[in-house]
């Protein structure tokens, strides 16, 4: 599994790194707080905040992050 933190603070943001998340053969969630959802899922994704960073977790060990490097937070 690899985790990290992301923003996806703007719509542009959100529909970018659905494009590009969708190209993972794996699972993928983000969590803000209590809630999990599909990170492969727009819909979802609009539904939490996201004025702040959320974790991104791939079901993927040593998960190659350098198609999503611009939504993470360093």
């Amino acid at each position: 599994m690899t985790e990290t933190e992301i923003l996806l603070n703007t719509v542009g943001k959100v529909k970018e790194f659905v494009f590009r998340i969708v190209e993972y053969p794996c699972d993928c969630d983000i969590q803000s707080g209590t809630y999990v959802i599909d990170a492969k899922s727009i819909m979802g994704i609009f539904s939490l905040n996201l004025s702040k960073p959320v974790r991104l977790i791939i079901h993927e060990d040593n998960a190659d992050l350098s198609r999503i490097s611009e939504f993470i937070v360093s």
